[in-house]
């Protein structure tokens, strides 16, 4: 039972981070350091809980932040601060589910490619959802995206640590959710060819 616990908050620590990775990982970190929940000390991944680590993660919420209000979100998103934000989303997802399965001492690394799978399903969904939203919304109700994705990212991993199978409800949402949203392009992209 250890095991699937572990899996399930590996899943939600990886999706949180995927969604949006400073914040949510910013409170993960803080959450294994005061030990609530999840403990990365004597693991091999105990670095997620140093107080070096975190300030990294608070100084990449500031820069994020600063960057989409001075630029836009679309703009940073389709930058090169938007691909390296995306990559670190990835690594930061292969290295939570890690640390969860290190948590309760079962082997860290198989954890590394489903953090990275997990992590890239929230990845593309939010790219995806908050791209066609914003497209529909006018620019003032569109600066506050960004607060929406991090506040679900928060969500998903802060109850993922307290209740760890609450991460597959999310894991199975973001599924659907992608695969809606890559139907209704390929339903858009087929109706473009009928009309040529």
């Amino acid at each position: 039972m250890t095991l699937f616990l572990a899996i399930c908050l590996g899943i939600g620590l990886a999706l949180g981070v995927g969604l949006r990775p400073f914040l949510p990982a910013l409170l993960v970190g803080a959450l294994a350091r005061g030990d609530i929940g999840i403990d990365f000390e004597h693991t091999d991944l105990s670095f997620l809980e140093s107080p070096i680590f975190l300030l990294a993660l608070l100084i990449g919420v500031v820069v994020l932040i600063v960057a989409e209000r001075r630029m836009g979100a679309d703009r940073v998103e389709a930058g090169p601060l938007g691909a390296a934000v995306g990559g670190i989303a990835l690594g930061l997802g292969a290295l939570f589910f890690a640390g969860a399965l290190a948590d309760d001492n079962y082997a860290w690394w198989p954890g590394i490619v489903a953090g990275l799978a997990c992590a890239a399903l929230a990845a593309a969904t939010a790219r995806i959802f908050f791209r066609r939203t914003r497209a529909r919304l006018d620019r003032d109700a569109a600066v506050a995206l960004p607060v929406y994705a991090e506040a679900a990212g928060v969500v998903v991993a802060g109850l993922s640590v307290l209740l760890p199978p609450l991460s597959l409800v999310a894991l199975v949402f973001l599924g659907w959710l992608l695969l809606g949203q890559r139907r209704r392009e390929g339903q858009k992209y087929a109706g473009l060819r009928v009309l040529r």
